[in-house]
């Protein structure tokens, strides 16, 4: 052994040599990657998953519009669009009126995923597909049991 020990030693192939170029190898390709620790007490469901999109502010905002005309329907649509609850009430409006910018506005819920109700009488809300409106409410103002004492 000795005598392969000194072949290798004068050919340059050290045992000694060797470890040290694979530790420097094993050094340089080493990064270090930070840690995240990870809380395995808490459990998730699908439910609890939120797309980034609909964590943004723009999705808590109810804009109420009392429209003059039909040509308001377009920038009720674009509310929509932007992911924001939208109330309408259509006491100003001619009834054919009124019928005629709820079927627009309706197309344009429709083909968002959103949802039209009617709260009351002429007062309506938009509500896009991030959002859910308790159907409770309705109930509640047609039965006006939210005002009795």
């Amino acid at each position: 052994m000795s005598v392969l020990n000194k072949m290798m030693s004068i050919i340059g192939l050290d045992e000694e040599d060797e470890l040290e170029e694979v530790v420097e190898e094993m050094e340089e390709t080493v990064e270090e990657t930070p840690v995240i620790p990870q809380n395995k007490a808490r459990k998730t469901s699908k439910s609890n998953i939120v797309e980034l999109s609909t964590a943004q502010n723009n999705s808590t905002k109810v804009i109420i519009s009392r429209p003059k005309n039909f040509d308001e329907a377009m920038i009720i649509c674009d509310e929509l669009k932007d992911k924001r609850i939208v109330m309408i009430n259509t006491t100003d409006l001619d009834p054919k009126v009124a019928q005629r910018l709820l079927d627009f506005v309706g197309g344009c819920c429709y083909s968002s995923n959103g949802e039209l109700q009617e709260v009351e009488r002429n007062v309506y809300i938009l509500s896009p597909c991030n959002v859910e409106v308790s159907k409770e409410l309705g109930r509640e103002l047609n039965n006006k049991s939210i005002f009795k004492i």
